[in-house]
């Protein structure tokens, strides 16, 4: 009885493969970059508008939001939207390239 083994890939083969995964990856990665994300904190009372590479488009602050005897808490309402923003971001950018690879980290691949 003869077992047969799979054939592996030749090496035109598995570079034809990286070289489609790297386009696919650069296209998916160019997406994310121009997609813009809305994240409100306090309530609503700030909103930050940030895109897929991480800068900050806007900030909106609503008016009951500014307490001039309570400045610390609108720092830490715009601290705390812009954190989620940037995680928001990362989280959503590693998912998605996550679904191109299979989870791996390809060296050399943009990842």
């Amino acid at each position: 009885m003869k077992v047969r083994l799979p054939q592996q890939p030749s090496q035109q083969e598995m570079l034809k493969r990286v070289q489609k995964l790297q386009e696919e990856m650069e296209q998916t990665q160019q997406a994310l970059n121009e997609k813009e994300y809305e994240i409100s904190s306090g309530g609503g009372l700030v909103t930050v508008k940030i895109n897929g590479k991480k800068e900050i488009i806007s900030i909106k602050i609503k008016p009951e939001a500014v307490d001039p005897d309570d400045i610390e808490m609108l720092e830490d309402i715009l601290t705390a939207a812009v954190n989620e923003a940037v995680t928001t971001v990362e989280k959503t950018n590693e998912e998605e390239m996550g679904k191109l690879t299979g989870g791996l980290n390809l060296p050399g691949l943009g990842l």
